[in-house]
């Protein structure tokens, strides 16, 4: 949620945001002209309360003529005070849902415009020149017996799969390197609960920017999630923490679950787009004058992830109207599909400055007082990366080098050869 004080002040800033997002800076407005009514409401509340206050006290002194009067303004009054008081929560609502809807502001230099209008920063590695027609992922993943499709789709439906053999420790590998780069870095490793209530996905902005990939559990009201950020995010719903013991940062292991409507047809091969994976993500509270800082330390440890699994990869800095209404600002990182000819992305890292923090009612407490905090997520590994593992390691006779960084994970595999069928 945006600071209700910038929307106020400068709200030319929040209209260019929401223009650079391709969303309405009409909003704006309407937000302004609710929190005028909001205001107005609460003051006529007040003031008829301070009234009903200082009429009581007058009613216990007077007597006869008077004493009526004063009681006939009193019956008068409370019905005045619960039309105000029910206005007051009308505005308040109003104005609640207004502001909510408006998107965080998108940070000075982030592209303009839509998913492709990104801006590429960096190349890492260069693809290399197999020599021989690759394989893609589920073919090599098959022969491995590492990735089962077929059985997915026939036990759970279609974008389901089993990891099988090698398949499934190679993802055990991946995500257990993730945890331990992420514990030695000071990361505290975190199981999360995969199912929330409401509180905690409305919160993080997922039920504005994403509800339509998000399975809900309508008898019980609870939300499966589509990543450890929401629950990492509401771990300290409604909490004050000491600034002295910030940045806190998580690393979460969990089970995620993502609908993904509106992609049917589109990448439907395969567990490129599924709607079930496995995820390392890192999540940092920090002082937001830390923050900027703080989301090129999470870009680092990604790219460190990806140079020990030996990915050549890319670096964007996403565009306005692509980052999700809580992200102040997003960095990819896409690794090369060499089947495919192009890059995909198999991490990303966002600043969501206070934005998450407000709607969650989290604050940091120092010498100047009690304020929001900042919140920063980041992927550290995936499920999705063992379609470019697979595909960047493989060789000519099908079989796959592991990259060493994995091999200690793997019992010391150096190669995943295909199977016998």
């Amino acid at each position: 949620m945006l600071d209700p004080k910038l929307l106020r002040e400068d709200p030319e800033a929040v209209r260019a945001s929401q223009r650079a997002r391709r969303e309405d800076p009409a909003l704006v407005d309407r937000a302004l002209a609710a929190d005028e009514s909001r205001r107005s409401a609460i003051a006529a509340f007040d003031r008829l309360r301070n009234e009903q206050k200082t009429l009581g006290r007058e009613v216990a002194k007077a007597s006869g003529e008077d004493k009526v009067r004063l009681l006939d303004r009193t019956r008068q009054l409370a019905v005045e005070v619960k039309a105000a008081d029910a206005a007051q929560t009308e505005a308040e609502t109003t104005y609640d849902a207004l502001i909510r809807a408006i998107s965080n502001i998108a940070e000075p230099g982030v592209p303009e415009g839509g998913e492709d209008d990104y801006a590429v920063l960096e190349h890492v590695g260069t693809p290399r020149e197999p020599g021989f027609e690759p394989l893609d992922h589920l073919e090599l993943g098959q022969r491995l017996g590492a990735i089962d499709t077929e059985r997915g789709a026939k036990v759970s439906g279609a974008r389901f799969y089993y990891l099988t053999g090698v398949g499934a420790q190679l993802q055990l590998a991946m995500l257990n390197l993730a945890i331990a780069q992420a514990a030695e870095a000071g990361f505290v490793p975190v199981v999360p609960p995969v199912l929330v209530r409401p509180e905690a996905m409305e919160g993080t902005g997922f039920l504005a920017q994403a509800a339509e990939n998000v399975y809900h559990l309508p008898e019980e009201d609870l939300y499966l999630v589509g990543t450890s950020e929401v629950p990492l995010a509401a771990f300290h719903m409604n909490e004050t923490l000491d600034a002295a013991d910030l940045p806190r940062r998580y690393a979460g292991w969990s089970t995620c679950f993502r609908k993904e409507a509106g992609s049917y047809g589109k990448d439907t091969r395969g567990i490129l787009r599924v709607h079930q994976f496995d995820k390392i993500e890192m999540f940092s509270y920090c002082d937001p004058a830390d923050a900027a800082a703080e989301h090129q330390r999470l870009l680092g440890w990604e790219k460190e992830m990806l140079a020990k699994v030996e990915l050549p990869y890319r670096v964007i800095d996403v565009a306005a109207g692509d980052l999700g209404g809580s992200a102040a600002r997003k960095y990819d990182c896409e690794a090369w599909v060499p089947t495919q000819g192009r890059y995909r992305e198999v991490t990303s890292t966002s600043n969501c400055t206070t934005f998450q923090a407000r709607r969650l009612k989290i604050r940091m407490k120092d010498e100047s007082g009690v304020r929001p905090l900042a919140t920063l997520n980041g992927t550290l590994a995936t499920t999705r990366w063992i379609v470019a593992i697979l595909e960047n390691h493989q060789q000519a006779d099908g079989s796959v080098v592991v990259p060493a960084a994995l091999r200690p994970f793997m019992g010391g595999r150096e190669v995943l050869e295909p199977v016998k069928r």
